[in-house]
């Protein structure tokens, strides 16, 4: 998946927001999709935040309401059960650093630059800043970042756990394929359950989130069990 507004930095917009809805709902419902890359067009940024223009025209709250219930692109977000990549490079600001946090892998080139610009701007982050990055990074780190605007380099951002990795600029998109390429070759309801019980065990107690680490370890060997029964039946066809 390609943010595609190179000429804008690929600010993020209301028809990439529709556009972006649209992909990750179709990701959602395609079972042979085992994982997905999010990457920027360009060569300055993966997403240098929203475009103003169009999200500082504020909807009336009626309309405003009835759009995010009918496009709610960060709820679904949370719906993937696909691994999602974001391969981030140049600028990742405001929106940008939201999309990222919302994938559960980033790999960054040497270049990034991570920003929360939106305070300096008499505004606050709206789609889910103020709660990802915190549980990212930690209360102080993401208070800096937030209340300062200081921009982070790719060094900063791995010591800050907004990634794992760092590569050359050269190398990112090979590298978010190869990441992708690995999880692919595993089994899919592994990797979809391992996905669940790290992300929904956040919410809950140490004791609860064995208990979902205990189920969801049963439902997979069931579902490894029937894959290869019909593997089985369909060799001996």
């Amino acid at each position: 998946m390609t943010l595609n507004r190179p000429n804008a930095l690929n600010a993020y917009s209301v028809r990439m927001r529709d556009d972006l809805y649209e992909v990750l709902t179709a990701v959602r419902a395609d079972d042979e999709v085992r994982v997905a890359v999010l990457k920027g067009a360009g060569e300055k940024a993966f997403c240098a935040g929203a475009d103003l223009t169009e999200f500082l025209t504020a909807p009336s709250v009626v309309r405003a309401r009835r759009i995010r219930g009918v496009r709610d692109l960060w709820g679904l977000f949370l719906k993937i059960p696909q691994p999602l990549i974001a391969a981030l490079h140049g600028y990742v600001l405001g929106s940008g650093i939201e999309i990222a946090l919302f994938c559960d892998l980033r790999i960054a080139a040497d270049d990034v630059v991570f920003g929360l610009p939106e305070v300096s701007l008499g505004i606050i982050p709206g789609a889910g800043a103020t709660q990802t990055l915190p549980r990212v990074a930690g209360l102080s780190r993401c208070l800096d970042m937030l209340l300062t605007g200081r921009r982070l380099n790719a060094k900063e951002a791995h010591q800050y756990g907004l990634v794992s990795r760092v590569v050359s600029r050269e190398r990112l998109l090979g590298a978010a394929d190869e990441m992708a390429r690995q999880i692919s070759l595993c089994d899919p309801a592994a990797v979809r359950n391992a996905k669940q019980a790290v992300l929904r065990g956040l919410d809950m107690s140490l004791e609860q989130g064995l208990e979902l680490e205990k189920s969801l370890a049963v439902a997979t060997r069931r579902i490894g069990r029937r894959t290869a029964e019909k593997r089985k039946r369909h060799a001996q066809e």
